[in-house]
């Protein structure tokens, strides 16, 4: 079954989904000390990088998510690359947990809007210099985009995610078949597993980014 993987596990008929969740977190190194280890001195310069990264456009109220932002980027980066492990879950394949993350961070982002600007806000329905018999249909397309912004945030993030999983399936499965009938094709396809799962890692790291960063977005146009 190609989609066995991406069941979520029980342990003893009871859901361990959340333990899986709880484990990334402790794949951080923390330090006690006043001086740092090289672990800990990239780790923290590649947090900096990012936050600033993101953080650079928006203002005072804007900034006040910097930990928030940089906490989930951290949280999607480390699950995603949990789930290339053999025999483990990845629960960003699940949508309902991408849905859990996306919508309530996208609600906090426009109710922010609504609060702070309602003008502004409001205006983003309807673009300046529209015709008069187009406003009716113009203001039901943007609400329709903007209530689609958080499923577009958490289908994305499943579908690159799972289907590079199947494709790393596919392919290792592919493997193991040709390794008793072709040695040089064994090799070949082999190859490609390689460099399909160096593309995973990359792409587990970009989805957390893109993901983060929409999430930015969303909240600069509210502040």
């Amino acid at each position: 079954n190609l989609f066995a993987s991406f069941i979520a596990p029980t342990i003893l008929g009871l859901p361990a989904a959340v333990l899986i969740i709880l484990f990334p977190p402790l794949l951080i190194p923390t330090s006690k000390y006043l001086i740092n280890n090289r672990l800990i001195t990239t780790q923290q310069w590649l947090i900096k990088l990012t936050s600033k990264q993101m953080m650079t456009m928006h203002n005072t109220k804007g900034r006040t998510w910097s930990l928030m932002l940089v906490s989930l980027i951290i949280f999607i980066a480390t699950t995603n690359l949990l789930g290339l492990l053999p025999h483990s879950f990845t629960p960003t394949t699940q949508l309902s947990m991408n849905l859990a993350m996306a919508i309530p961070l996208w609600a906090g982002a426009v109710i922010m809007g609504f609060r702070s600007k309602i003008k502004n806000a409001l205006a983003h329905f309807l673009p300046q210099g529209t015709p008069t018999p187009l406003i009716p249909m113009l203001v039901i397309i943007e609400t329709i985009s903007l209530l689609i912004q958080p499923m577009a945030l958490a289908v994305r993030l499943t579908a690159n995610i799972t289907a590079g999983h199947l494709l790393m399936h596919l392919i290792g499965s592919a493997t193991l078949a040709m390794s008793t009938i072709n040695l040089p094709s064994t090799l070949i396809i082999f190859t490609i597993l390689i460099l399909l799962t160096i593309l995973e890692i990359a792409v587990a790291l970009i989805q957390a980014y893109v993901f983060t960063l929409l999430v930015s977005l969303y909240l600069h146009d509210n502040t």
